[in-house]
C-alpha cells in the first residue's frame, strides 16, 4: 500500500483482526453485486469505501423517480439512466481508487456462472426469488461464497451461503425451488426506505468478513429483522442432503 492508501484505510489497519495484511485482501478482492437498487446501493457503497479492489455491479435496469426514496446510489439528475451506469458514478466519487465494472444486463446462465466464479464473494441484492435461485446455483457450481439479503415492507433477512462448507446449507435448503413462494415487490407492498441500508450495509460486512478472512460468516443461520419493533431473530438453517443444488456435494469436500 502507498501512503495514500496508509491513510484512507487508517482505521481499518487499527483493528488488530484486520491490520494491513487485511486490508491487502481487500484490496485484491473481487466482489460481484447483482442489483443496484435498495440492497446493492449500501453493500456496493461500503465495499468501495472500504476498499475492495474490483466490484462488479450488474444491473439491467433504470433510474426512476421511485427509486430514490431508498436507492441511495442514485441522485435526481440521473433519473432515465442505467442503475449500473449511476452507481458507477457514485463510487467513483466515494473512492476513484476502487475499479467498478457496470453491466447493464440480467445475469442469467452461462454469463452467471462465469461471473460469479470470476469473483472472491457474490452479493445477491435482486428482488425475485428466480434470480435468487439462479445467482444460488452459480455460487455452488463455483465454490464461491454467497451473501443474500431480502426486504420487504418493515421485514429483512439475511444469511450466508458458503459452499466451500461441506455442511454449509445454501439458498435453495432454506426455499427449495420447486415449492411455491409468494412473490412480493416493494412496488406493490412498499419498503421501509432505512430497511434496505440495514441489510444492505450488513450484506458489505459479511462480504468484508469473507473477504479478508475475519470473524465467523452467518453461514448456517438467517438473521431475521423487523424494524417496527427492531427486533432480531436468528434461525439455524441445516443442510439438506436431498437439495437438488448442493445434494450432490460430498461430506467433508466443497462442491
Amino acid at each position: 500500500m502507498n501512503d495514500q492508501q496508509l491513510l484512507r484505510y487508517s482505521r481499518h489497519i487499527l483493528l488488530d483482526p484486520i491490520g494491513i495484511e487485511g486490508q491487502e485482501k481487500l484490496l485484491a478482492g473481487h466482489a460481484l453485486v447483482i442489483g443496484a437498487g435498495g440492497l446493492g446501493s449500501p453493500a456496493a457503497f461500503y465495499l468501495a469505501s472500504a476498499g475492495v479492489g474490483r466490484i462488479t455491479l450488474a444491473d439491467n435496469d433504470t433510474v426512476d423517480l421511485t427509486n430514490l426514496q431508498r436507492q441511495i446510489l442514485h441522485t435526481t439528475d440521473r433519473v432515465g439512466q442505467p442503475k449500473a451506469q449511476s452507481g458507477k458514478l457514485t463510487l467513483a466519487g466515494i473512492n476513484p481508487e476502487v475499479e467498478v465494472v457496470a453491466l447493464t444486463e440480467r445475469l442469467e446462465g452461462e454469463r452467471l456462472r462465469a461471473l460469479a466464479a470470476a469473483a472472491d464473494v457474490v452479493l445477491d441484492c435482486s428482488d425475485n426469488f428466480a434470480t435468487r435461485h439462479a445467482v444460488n446455483a452459480a455460487c455452488v457450481a463455483a465454490g464461491v461464497p454467497l451473501v443474500s439479503g431480502a426486504a420487504i415492507r418493515f421485514d429483512g433477512q439475511i444469511s450466508v451461503f458458503d459452499s466451500s462448507r461441506p455442511d454449509a446449507p445454501c439458498y435453495a435448503c432454506l426455499f427449495p425451488p420447486d415449492q411455491e413462494f409468494e412473490e412480493v415487490q416493494c412496488a406493490t407492498m412498499g419498503v421501509f426506505a432505512p430497511l434496505v441500508g440495514i441489510i444492505g450495509t450488513m450484506q458489505a460486512a459479511e462480504a468484508l468478513k469473507l473477504l479478508a478472512g475475519l470473524g465467523e460468516p452467518l453461514a448456517g443461520r438467517l438473521l431475521l429483522l423487523d424494524a417496527m419493533s427492531m427486533e432480531w431473530s436468528s434461525i439455524r438453517i441445516q443442510r439438506n442432503p436431498a437439495c437438488p443444488v448442493c445434494g450432490g456435494r460430498h461430506a467433508g469436500a466443497p462442491a
